[in-house]
């Protein structure tokens, strides 16, 4: 699997960037080819210094094939020019992208 995350440090105005995020941004985010899942966390609280973001991302794919192909769709792009307007609303927003390596999963 593979992730997408992204960091959001406060927005300049709160109202402004959660009105735009929820009714443009998640919207043509959802759209994106082979996207699995989609959440958002707050209250984030940082261990051993660091930053605390107002708002993470997590958007997972099932592989690094999948998720490019997904950016250079038609919808990728849409949704990477979105981002420059979040960013603007949320300076000093942070991104990446990772694999995952499954050490345990919890028995049922």
């Amino acid at each position: 699997m593979v992730r997408f995350l992204v960091l959001y440090t406060e927005p300049n105005d709160i109202e402004v960037f959660e009105n735009y995020y929820r009714e443009v941004h998640i919207p043509l985010a959802k759209q994106l080819p082979g996207l699995r899942r989609y959440s958002i966390s707050r209250n984030t609280a940082p261990i051993r210094g660091g930053t605390t973001y107002y708002l993470v991302a997590e958007l997972q794919w099932d592989s690094m094939a999948d998720i490019k192909k997904a950016f250079q769709s038609p919808e990728g792009k849409a949704s990477a020019e979105d981002a420059a307007i979040l960013e603007r609303l949320c300076p000093g927003m942070h991104s990446m992208i990772y694999e995952l390596e499954e050490i345990f999963i919890c028995p049922t």
